[in-house]
């Protein structure tokens, strides 16, 4: 397989320098309408429908009928709006951007946290939208709805663990049935896209930008979770959208303020962070992103969101891969440096992808894809294909979504893949771990939640407490004023020296009986995303694990999350209520052993 793949993207090189400039559009489909034509010819009475006469291929969702009335719809659409339906865009404020929607004949939009004020507000800019701007097939009204520190919806939606945790239960079926949850409630407040799964493999510690956003530093446990959760997203009727092909995992820096290089060999490749891709490609998965990154084995330099090599080349023709491509923000510094927008969004299109998200000006985006197609540097059949993609993967996922099974509360799904992630990693596996009182501290998000929960269990939390304000000020040492006599000046200041004594006594005494009271409790140190560790009698790390490895903690508790159901999970393990039946997915150096589970 290696050597193949080696072939296959050294030949697709030659073809595509050959092209580079000639508005090659999609040569794969062009091929395959051909043949499709020459057997049309010797078959007169079969003719090639309309999603065949695009190249569009069945087995990721829709059927050829639906793949046939969205060609059908995108044919007869005008030039700009076809290309406005290719465009997803970032908006403000928390008012519907109906105008935008309709005037740009956008495809949808995504929300980010500055859009969301509660669950009603997000649902009522979801509802005009979909009433308001009218199609025949459903908005992509996306998400950035992951889990963990990727949550855009705090306060209108459940919160839910890192994907991690999944890796930590290491239980696909639960992992279906809760992201099927999560895809319900996002499903009620109106959204029918979600860019998550995360299919990233991460390499450990040196990964700065996925960490607990992976499920396993393993690309087979990777691959079964994220085949799992994306199949509970699509039962739902939300549209999984897997990222960030080829691996975001394994590169030393973040797309997000440059171009990461992966210098992988393809080899390594093929048997790392592309593991998860090909399964899900397997598995019939609907959407893929291509993330921002300079795959030096296969285009060197180019973004892979930009690139033909990477997006035809390797997608879909190496893996087989004929759903829906959708690029990363193109508002990222991965792809915006020394780019013109408009040549961007050209260009993304001209490699395969089939959505451009966020670009920097949605106005120029289409602007640059119309004047690309009037020009004959991009056919129109290029912008047709993509646009019969995306209206056929939504209708397909509206239908069978309003057809599902009832899933079941997502607070409780939550609840229940932190209840099966939970690892102790040093310290007993059974009965309590603190005394009758703790002292919490660390991070201030989780120390806030656990203290809520333990509330709730009988619990007592010790907190550090700020001194009173008389004590914790100290008063400023006294200027001298012009004209004033030196033997006034000091003696002010000698006032000021005893008071200030006086002040720093009272701390001292009043500090020595808080840390005796707080001595009362147990120690438990909370580390949060990208804090240094924290140590105590009990260490917890609430994001990614490996700061378990870097404390002497004789108790180490990875939950892999700080939401208030990872926290009522926590405290019953604390307790002895409960057993910690999660395995670490990912290598931490430095604890005892990888879980108290099997």
């Amino acid at each position: 397989m290696p050597a193949r793949l080696t072939t296959l993207v050294a030949t697709f090189a030659l073809v595509a320098s050959a092209a580079a400039c000639s508005g090659e559009g999609d040569e794969r489909g062009e091929k395959e309408e051909g043949a499709r034509s020459t057997a049309a010819s010797a078959s007169p009475t079969v003719p090639p429908t309309p999603s065949e006469k695009l190249g569009l291929a069945e087995g990721w969702g829709p059927d050829r009928a639906e793949l046939d009335r969205a060609a059908r719809i995108a044919g007869r659409l005008r030039l700009p709006d076809l290309a406005g339906q290719l465009i997803v865009a970032d908006w403000s404020g928390t008012r519907a951007p109906v105008a935008m929607v309709r005037d740009l004949h956008l495809g949808g939009v995504i929300a980010f946290s500055s859009n969301v004020a509660s669950a009603d507000q997000v649902r009522g800019v979801n509802t005009a939208l979909t009433r308001q701007v009218r199609r025949k097939w459903p908005l992509f009204l996306g998400v950035d709805q992951e889990g963990g520190v990727v949550e855009r919806l705090r306060g209108a939606a459940s919160r839910f663990p890192t994907f991690m945790s999944a890796g930590a239960a290491n239980d696909t079926a639960l992992t279906e049935r809760v992201y099927a949850a999560s895809g319900a409630e996002l499903r009620g407040l109106g959204f029918t896209v979600d860019f998550a799964p995360d299919a990233d493999v991460t390499s450990g510690p040196a990964d700065p930008t996925i960490g607990s956003r992976s499920a396993s530093s393993k690309p087979a446990t990777v691959a079964e979770h994220v085949v799992a959760a994306a199949q509970g997203f699509s039962r739902s009727g939300v549209l999984p959208v897997i990222k960030h092909f080829p691996g975001h995992g394994s590169v030393p820096a973040d797309s997000h303020l440059t171009l990461p290089v992966q210098t992988k060999s393809l080899e390594d490749l093929e048997s790392s962070d592309l593991v998860p891709f090909r399964e899900a490609v397997a598995a019939g998965l609907p959407s893929v992103m291509v993330g921002h990154l300079d795959l030096r084995a296969v285009d060197p330099r180019v973004p892979s969101s930009l690139s033909r090599k990477v997006i035809t080349g390797l997608l879909r023709d190496e893996l087989g891969f004929s759903g829906l491509v959708v690029t990363d923000s193109l508002k990222m510094a991965g792809v915006t440096r020394g780019r013109p927008p408009g040549r961007t969004a050209v260009q993304a299109v001209r490699a395969g992808a089939d959505v451009l998200l966020m670009p920097q000006s949605p106005a120029v985006a289409r602007a640059a894809l119309v004047s690309a197609v009037r020009s004959g540097s991009l056919p129109r059949k290029r912008l047709e294909q993509s646009a019969a993609r995306q209206i056929a993967l939504l209708t397909h996922l509206a239908a069978s979504g309003a057809t599902g099974k009832p899933v079941g509360s997502a607070a409780a799904a939550s609840r229940r893949l932190s209840a099966a992630a939970i690892t102790v990693t040093d310290g007993a596996c059974s009965g309590p771990l603190v005394g009758d009182a703790v002292h919490a501290y660390g991070d201030p998000g989780a120390v806030s939640t656990f203290a809520a929960s333990a509330a709730r269990a009988g619990l007592q939390v010790l907190l550090r407490r700020s001194p009173p304000s008389d004590l914790a000020d100290a008063e400023p040492r006294p200027e001298r004023r012009k004209k004033q006599p030196l033997r006034r000046y000091k003696k002010r200041v000698r006032a000021w020296a005893k008071a200030e004594a006086r002040r720093e006594r009272r701390l001292e005494a009043w500090t020595a009986r808080e840390d005796a009271r707080l001595a009362a409790g147990t120690e438990v140190g909370f580390s949060g995303y990208h804090d240094g560790p924290v140590d105590g009698a009990v260490a917890v790390a609430t994001d990614s694990p490996w700061v378990l490895g870097q404390v002497g903690a004789p108790v180490r508790i990875a939950t892999y999350g700080d939401t208030p159901a990872a926290m009522d999970v926590l405290v019953d393990v604390l307790l002895g209520r409960a057993e910690a039946p999660g395995r670490l997915p990912v290598r931490v150096a430095g604890v005892s052993r990888a879980g108290c589970g099997r």
